[in-house]
């Protein structure tokens, strides 16, 4: 386990959470297809699922990628997932993508989850730079960012594109390591 808060935790992904992430996905469709369209698009059968958690196991141990679970404690249910993703070890830097269930959002789970993923990135994974790139419209995205102090760094012109749709500007916010 990686950190506990508001009767949540989170942990690295482990082959048991195949069926979880392939209903948390499958249910938030409509919400994910937009920014998360390449995780839903590998979980949407359980079968795809456990293709997509053997993956992320495996790229966990080798420092490629961090995916983490956000559970309740108690019931287990699955509330979202959070990515320390795009891993530059000779910069020390990584950045967060997450997303969360329809039925947890709005309370605040996601800012605790990047809290405490960023003292973890710091102290145990030796990054010193944390990023979450955000396109504009995602206001509680940017809350995350903000309330976490990321600080705006600048537009990325045409950096993302969802299916379907022209490429969309996004905002890049880093957070440093404090040096001592």
């Amino acid at each position: 386990m990686i950190a506990t808060f508001k009767d949540f935790e989170i942990n690295p992904v482990h082959g048991g959470d195949a069926w979880k992430i392939c209903n948390l996905m499958v249910s938030n469709e409509d919400r994910f297809k937009r920014y998360f369209p390449k995780t839903l698009e590998q979980n949407l059968t359980p079968t795809l699922s456990q293709l997509f958690v053997e993956k992320k196991v495996k790229q966990f141990e080798l420092k490629e990628e961090f995916l983490y679970t956000l559970k309740h404690s108690e019931s287990r249910s699955l509330a979202g997932l959070i990515y320390i993703k795009e891993l530059d070890w000779d910069k020390k830097q990584g950045e967060f993508a997450y997303c969360i269930g329809h039925t947890f959002e709005g309370k605040g789970l996601i800012s605790s989850a990047i809290k405490a993923l960023s003292a973890y990135a710091f102290s145990d994974l030796g990054l010193e730079t944390l990023q979450i790139i955000v396109n504009k419209d995602n206001i509680a995205s940017m809350k995350v960012a903000t309330k976490n102090g990321f600080v705006w760094q600048k537009t990325l012109n045409k950096a993302f594109t969802p299916p379907g749709e022209v490429p969309l500007d996004m905002e890049l916010y880093e957070l440093y390591k404090l040096k001592s």
